[in-house]
């Protein structure tokens, strides 16, 4: 396994590991006057290329793809899509976590899948299996699985304050 990929891969789970426990930390960083999910979207906008590129470095690709990764990636993104489209960019961006009120969403997916953009995203990854070697897909699939239980076990009393 090359390393160079393999840190590629996991490069964004420690940002989003902080972030989760630490997000008075990140507001206080952020300052005043800027929106902190806005600011984690731009970075995890970063790292996600940081991602992708360590995946082409190491990918074999050929066309056509195998059958199976039509139906994975097009559920995949839609519903990583969906998420966004019903959460918004402070839904999405641990806006909950950065002291913002963000209102329940009961429509689907939620409420029928759980972690529905994970599950979208492991969807989206298991679709480029014929090109990506299985150890990075596998790592990064493990990235999404300790976040899954990470942000399982939120506790709103470490919710951060907004700066005023």
């Amino acid at each position: 396994m090359g390393i160079v990929a393999a840190i590629g891969v996991l490069l964004p789970f420690p940002f989003y590991w902080w972030l989760w426990t630490n997000p008075q930390s990140w507001v206080n960083l952020c300052g005043q006057g800027k929106d902190p999910s806005t600011v984690m979207a731009r970075v995890s906008h970063v790292l996600k290329a940081a991602q992708l590129l360590s995946l082409f470095s190491v990918a074999s690709l050929s066309w056509p793809p195998p059958l199976y990764f039509w139906p994975l990636m097009a559920f995949g993104q839609f519903l990583n899509f969906r998420v966004y489209q019903l959460l918004g960019e402070a839904g999405t961006y641990y806006g909950v976590r950065f002291g913002k009120n963000i209102p329940w969403v009961t429509e689907f997916p939620f409420g029928v899948i759980r972690d529905p953009q994970y599950v979208g995203s492991v969807m989206s990854l298991l679709a480029c299996l014929s090109w990506v070697p299985f150890q990075y897909i596998f790592l990064w699939c493990l990235g999404y699985v300790f976040m899954m239980l990470v942000e399982s076990k939120e506790d709103p009393s470490a919710r951060a304050k907004p700066i005023s």
